[in-house]
């Protein structure tokens, strides 16, 4: 074909050649403000990274933040093993208490006796009877494992153990 044929056929189908023109300009132009918008989404983040760090390079600030997780990994490390030796110490401190006062004897007023049973976590710990009378007084310790004493327990001090049982059950 020569020239003049190209030209005889621009010329005859020219308003479908502009049309279709027009269409791949508008589409474009959509992909224009699609990437300049996108772009836009893009330096906003950047800027909002690098908020702050003027005149410093992307390594040294990645490096930085390396550093600074490292120290806090190092942190939670050390915390964590401050947890477990608390919860070692916390496993044996006193946590569950019952106490009952009572009358001993008949010929005393008030409830000046007592009950009172001290149980760690595990249920270990001490019932300690204090017997008022209006002569003399005697307190009496007896050891408690898992929740049992090896020693009789009188009915008080069985209620006071069992106070103690029923709380952070």
């Amino acid at each position: 074909m020569d020239l003049s044929q190209y030209t005889l056929f621009i010329t005859a189908n020219l308003p479908y050649i502009l049309l279709v023109l027009t269409l791949l300009i508008f589409i474009a132009l959509l992909v224009f403000i699609s990437v300049n918008i996108k772009m836009n989404k893009l330096n906003k983040r950047y800027r909002k990274m690098m908020a702050g760090m003027e005149n410093v390079n992307i390594e040294h600030l990645l490096l930085g933040h390396i550093e600074e997780v490292r120290q806090a990994v190092s942190k939670v490390k050390e915390l964590d093993s401050e947890c477990r030796r608390l919860d070692g110490i916390v496993d044996t401190a006193i946590q569950r208490v019952g106490i009952v006062r009572f009358n001993a004897f008949e010929d005393t007023g008030s409830d000046l006796s007592f009950a009172l049973a001290l149980l760690d976590r595990k249920k270990n710990g001490v019932v300690l009877a204090s017997i008022y009378g209006r002569n003399e007084s005697r307190i009496y310790a007896k050891p408690i494992v898992d929740g049992q004493s090896t020693y009789h327990l009188s009915n008080e001090e069985k209620m006071a153990l069992a106070k103690a049982l029923e709380k952070n059950s």
